[in-house]
C-alpha cells in the first residue's frame, strides 16, 4: 500500500493503526511506571529526567526498590513482559508476508517471526492490564 506521502510499501491502514496504538499504549505506561517510581521513592533517589531519559529496560532496579518493594513483582513482570515485546516491535523490520506489508522480528537465537494483528493486539491488552495495576497501585 502506497500514501501521498511516501512512495514506500507501507503496511495497511489497520495494521499501521494497531503498530501507533501499540506504540502510544506502552509510552502511557512508561510514563505511568515513572509516575509511580517517583510518588513511592521514600529516599528521592530518582528523578523524572534521569528516569525518563534511560532505556525501559533499565528501569528494573528503580521499580523493584519502590514499587515491587510495596506491592510485590506482578506489576515489575508485567512490565519486564511488555518491554520485551515492546523490543520485538520497535526492532523490527519490514517483509513481504502473504502479499501485505508487515513487520517482522528475528530474537537473538535466530528464530523470526511475522509481528500479527493477534501480537499487536495481545500486547495493547497486556498494557491495559499493566496500567489497571499501576492505577490500583497509585490508589494505595
Amino acid at each position: 500500500m502506497y500514501e501521498n506521502y511516501s512512495r514506500q510499501a507501507l503496511p495497511s491502514k489497520e495494521y499501521r493503526a494497531l503498530l501507533g496504538s501499540a506504540v502510544c499504549v506502552f509510552n502511557s505506561n512508561n510514563s505511568f511506571i515513572i509516575e509511580n517510581i517517583l510518588s513511592h521513592d521514600d529516599n528521592n533517589k530518582y528523578s523524572w529526567y534521569n528516569l525518563i531519559d534511560g532505556p525501559s529496560g533499565e528501569l528494573a532496579l528503580s521499580i523493584k526498590e519502590t514499587i515491587t518493594k510495596k506491592s510485590g513483582t506482578k506489576i515489575a513482570s508485567l512490565f519486564n513482559e511488555v518491554v520485551g515485546m515492546r523490543n520485538r516491535i520497535i526492532h523490527s523490520f519490514q517483509v513481504t508476508y502473504k502479499d501485505e506489508q508487515v513487520l517482522a522480528t528475528k530474537k537473538k537465537n535466530g528464530e523470526q517471526s511475522i509481528i500479527t494483528e493477534v501480537y499487536l493486539y495481545d500486547f495493547i491488552e497486556k498494557n491495559e492490564a499493566l496500567s489497571i495495576l499501576l492505577n490500583d497501585f497509585r490508589g494505595d
